[in-house]
């Protein structure tokens, strides 16, 4: 709860057995908190002791272990990398002990929004026509085609169409075709194609690359159609007859796009993409806790979210655990745990080597901490699917999709699962837009929002203000039905998203 004597520093205790509270206002030294006396100063966001912890002894937040105290702390001190570190330590996770089936609203009850019902029933939330790359080799030569579509003014007449998008990437040559990585392309590739934000995909090859475009087309049964095409630069002739070829691909496809119109769609057809990046000591106080309440909202209407970045809920994983919908979608996420544990040390990292510098400037101290607020994201309604990387999203209701937490390689994850809508949280200003999915930018803190208002959509550092959490997760809830139906983010708006397409790479460059 909010704790606020006369004349000292604003602090918050997340749970009753936190030996820790969190400054949400600077605190320094000689000041009164908690019963307790500042013996340093502890700068906004993050943790002063509050009880004397033994060396070795848990540091608890959220009422859950977030380190043990590497030396003996006393009342009064600052917590952070200094007295406070990780090791490991069991979890017991309860598989499926929590999970219940969830009061789902009937149609007729549910919110709606305005979108693009797609041929085969699935529903856009925007109408972008994108060129792929099956290598880097092609990539500029993509980029050429949409510049050249947009000097054109062709786009002036196809006023339905939000934008032609070169998606390009670093990869596609040079790798193991029985390889991880490579599977990895070719969902990631099908599912941008696939996504239903797309109204037409031409792709770009080179040629004699390893990522042929004759089997990606084969393996998912594509034929081209006056919304996909293909071609390589190799057998059209060079670059410059590749660019003509590809620009009059694309103007022969804006008139099918430009077709298709907004109409009123259930809210069970929005697919959520949850991220956040540049957290802070506040994440999992206001805005992640908040994204969380619109996610419950969400599912009530019949929606789905998606839950990512697994670095980011190690040592949170038993909570979700307790929610999986079956102990085999328990089993699954634990799995991915394992997997990511085996491929830091293959890589001679820790996971604890996840929280950025500007996480630690903010308040976070191990990725025990920086997770259990992650996690705040999902919200609490049950866990019903573990997906991989990339892969076709087709459950309702929360689900968890493997992706590392660099938020671009995560996000395109998940856009090239279905998402079709993303929120974004964050506390140090992450600068990011997505295409073809929207992004709302939602800050953790005032001040953030305050000094990046070009970029950010929400602030939810009023809830240290006063404003509820439920309150909060509502204004969420109606700012997705809103962007679902046109309203333009601010990244949308400064016309971020055509970089933000990194697909994951994993495995050896050859």
């Amino acid at each position: 709860m909010l704790n606020r004597p006369a004349l000292t520093p604003r602090t918050v205790r997340l749970h009753d057995q936190d030996n820790l509270v969190v400054a949400v206002e600077p605190i320094e030294i000689g000041s009164v908190v908690h019963g307790v006396t500042a013996r340093e100063r502890v700068p906004r966001g993050h943790k002063i002791a509050i009880a004397a912890i033994h060396q070795g002894e848990p540091v608890l937040k959220f009422g859950q272990i977030i380190g043990f105290a590497s030396k003996p702390v006393e009342p009064g001190e600052w917590l952070h990398e200094h007295n406070v570190g990780m090791h490991d330590f069991s979890r017991d996770y309860h598989f499926a002990e929590d999970a219940s089936s969830e009061a789902i609203l009937p149609v007729e009850a549910r919110a709606t929004f305005e979108g693009f019902r797609r041929a085969n029933g699935k529903v856009g939330t925007r109408n972008y026509l994108a060129i792929l790359t099956s290598v880097n080799c092609s990539a500029s030569v993509a980029r050429f085609i949409a510049r050249e579509v947009e000097r054109s003014g062709l786009l002036d007449e196809y006023p339905n169409i939000d934008g032609v998008i070169p998606l390009v990437h670093g990869t596609g040559c040079a790798m193991d075709t029985k390889g991880e990585g490579y599977e990895v392309l070719k969902r990631t590739q099908w599912g941008y194609a696939a996504n239903p934000n797309m109204a037409g995909v031409l792709m770009v090859g080179l040629g004699c690359e390893v990522f042929q475009i004759g089997r990606w087309k084969e393996l998912y049964n594509i034929e081209e159609s006056d919304t996909f095409r293909t071609m390589t630069i190799q057998d059209i002739g060079g670059t410059r007859k590749t660019v003509a070829a590809g620009v009059a691909a694309i103007r022969d496809m804006l008139p099918v796009a430009n077709r298709a119109r907004r109409e009123t769609i259930p809210a069970s057809e929005l697919m959520l993409a949850l991220q956040c990046g540049g957290s802070d000591g506040y994440s999992g106080i206001t805005a992640n806790p908040a994204l969380g309440s619109a996610v419950d909202l969400l599912v009530r209407h019949g929606g789905t979210a998606i839950l990512s970045e697994t670095p980011e809920i190690y040592g949170a994983e038993h909570l979700l655990t307790r929610r999986a919908a079956t102990r085999e979608v328990g089993e699954k996420l634990v799995g991915l745990i394992d997997w990511w544990e085996d491929y830091t040390s293959r890589n001679n990292a820790e996971m604890n080597n996840n929280p950025s510098p500007g996480n630690k400037a903010g308040g976070l101290t191990t990725i025990l901490e920086k997770s259990l607020g992650a996690a705040a994201k999902g919200g609490t309604t049950t866990l019903n699917g573990v997906y991989r990387y990339a892969e076709p999203v087709t459950a309702k209701g929360l689900v968890f999709m493997d992706t590392p937490g660099y938020d671009p390689v995560s996000a395109t994850g998940q856009v090239a699962g279905g998402a079709n809508i993303l929120c974004f949280t964050t506390g140090r200003g992450s600068a990011y837009g997505c295409k073809p999915t929207p992004s709302i930018k939602l800050a953790t803190n005032s001040e953030i929002y305050r000094r990046m208002i070009d970029d950010m959509d929400i602030n939810c550092g009023d809830v240290l203000d006063g404003s509820t959490i439920q309150e909060k997760g509502r204004e969420i809830f109606e700012a997705i039905l809103k962007t679902a139906s046109g309203q333009r983010t601010k990244s949308e708006e400064m016309g971020y998203g055509d970089a933000e397409f990194v697909p994951w790479q994993i495995g050896a460059t050859m």
